[in-house]
């Protein structure tokens, strides 16, 4: 274990409800992003991670366990967002090997990263919430300046190794680069990956960045 690595983290949240995963959760958000999106939720992940605070993991879990007796009773636990949270994978193994085995783990993800990250993680999480932007990938390139080739990759690679069942697909509105009719068709297209599960919403788009 690794005990001595070190995550750029923006955040830890505690005692959250029906936003990050089942039950209460604590939010740990980390700085870093692939993505710049047009309207970006958290734009504070993109500082420079110069002049940013790290932690160890002995320091997250230390926050995380002291809410323990409420993920047990409310069926919640831990949810890694941010930023990419799957930009650290082996930050958060290390930080969940210090004792969450009785957690229900969310991750909150792009999913635009390598395969191997997301591999690494798996034996670990119970859900992972998937912002997809929007399939089309002239949409999602003109709206977060990055390919989705890897999002599709990564999907079809999730689904190959059984995983569906543990991911919430969010496909949201976002105004000015996708319609309801694109919306579907990104719906249809990942369904017939074989994923089920979606949440489908409109973002708020007062500023953009």
């Amino acid at each position: 274990m690794k005990r001595n690595s070190l995550a750029p983290i923006m955040g830890i949240n505690r005692l959250r409800i029906g936003t990050d995963g089942k039950g209460i959760t604590t939010l740990v958000a980390f700085y870093g992003c692939p993505l710049k999106c047009s309207y970006c939720l958290n734009p504070q992940c993109h500082r420079a991670l110069s002049d940013v605070t790290y932690f160890r993991p002995d320091e997250v879990y230390d926050v995380v366990a002291k809410d323990e007796l409420y993920y047990l009773n409310t069926g919640g636990g831990v949810t890694f967002g941010g930023g990419e949270p799957l930009l650290y994978p082996h930050f958060i193994g290390d930080v969940l090997n210090l004792g969450a085995k009785k957690w229900n783990v969310t991750i909150e993800t792009s999913l635009n990263v390598p395969y191997n990250n997301i591999d690494y993680l798996l034996p670990f999480i119970n859900e992972m919430i998937v912002d997809i932007k929007d399939i089309d990938p002239l949409i999602y390139e003109s709206y977060t300046q990055s390919s989705n080739a890897v999002v599709v990759e990564n999907l079809k690679r999730l689904a190959i190794v059984g995983f569906v069942n543990h991911v919430v697909i969010r496909i949201p509105f976002i105004d000015g680069y996708n319609t309801l009719d694109d919306i579907y068709k990104s719906k249809h297209f990942i369904e017939d990956i074989g994923y089920s599960n979606f949440d489908i919403f409109q973002y708020k788009t007062r500023v953009k960045l």
